[in-house]
């Protein structure tokens, strides 16, 4: 983790000048979040909302302009650091706390109506039983968790450049070493000209281990469901359709790409 946290406080600054995120729209009034959690959440206004793993929270701003009264946190101080900046340059209250997701119920004490976590977010986790308890900690009793999420079987494929098919490369289920990914000229996701020297260690998770670990926490699965498109373009082959999705192009198979959730603390 100590990698990983490394990893990301490199990125804060590539991300935040990068189009991918395009921080000076958001400013003007813009929003980061998607068609899909827009809609799984529906209505914020005056709901307590956690969002865990924010990076450097623009997702947690756009629920606090819904109306939602927003916590953030993220385990890069780099990133709680830039998300405080905005918060205060665009006058939204928000508040944005530094810890380790394991280590947030020593941090927080708090319960929220809305968890919130979305988008590659639980490849660096190499615990899910613990993370969702964490997850259930700060939920209120009769509260939900939002997830959406990249589809572990999407995350099993070879993400090459050069690669104009799908390639096996990855674990499907849960392994107790982690992957290790060493800085290469491809940059960042956000920005793929920019330098990154850190490498960064990620974990698979099995749809199934995801699944039973929140059961096991005490929620219940409210609504589970799949997707053939992408708010990324997660194989370099994808192709853009006209909604800003990314989907598999005519000819390859259609496979899920994404997955949402929401699962409810019992009352």
């Amino acid at each position: 983790m100590v990698v990983n946290r490394a990893h990301w406080d490199e990125l804060v600054p590539i991300h935040a000048r990068s189009d991918f995120y395009d921080l000076d729209r958001f400013k003007t009034g813009g929003t980061s979040l998607k068609s899909v959690e827009l809609e799984q959440l529906g209505d914020v206004n005056g709901r307590s909302l956690l969002h865990l793993q924010c990076h450097f929270g623009m997702d947690t701003l756009s629920w606090a302009r819904l109306g939602a009264r927003v916590t953030g946190m993220d385990f890069s101080s780099k990133a709680i650091e830039q998300a405080t900046r905005v918060a205060e340059e665009l006058g939204i209250d928000a508040r944005f706390i530094e810890s380790n997701i394991y280590d947030l119920p020593s941090a927080l004490d708090q319960e929220f109506d809305i968890v919130f976590t979305s988008y590659g977010v639980l490849v660096h986790l190499p615990d899910m039983p613990s993370w969702a308890k964490v997850v259930a900690r700060f939920l209120k009793p009769g509260g939900a968790f939002h997830m959406v999420e990249f589809h572990p079987f999407s995350q099993m494929f070879d993400d090459a450049s050069d690669l104009s098919e799908l390639k096996f490369a990855y674990p499907y289920f849960d392994h107790e070493a982690p992957l290790r990914f060493e800085p290469d000229d491809q940059g960042s996701y956000a920005d793929r000209s920019a330098t990154v020297d850190t490498a960064t260690y990620e974990w698979s998770h099995s749809m199934s281990m995801i699944l039973d670990s929140l059961l096991k926490a005490g929620l219940r699965i409210e609504t589970f469901r799949e997707f053939n498109h992408s708010v990324y373009r997660q194989l370099p082959f994808m192709m853009q359709s006209d909604d800003g999705y990314w989907r598999m192009p005519s000819g390859q198979p259609d496979i899920p790409l994404m997955f949402a959730v929401v699962a409810t603390k019992p009352g």
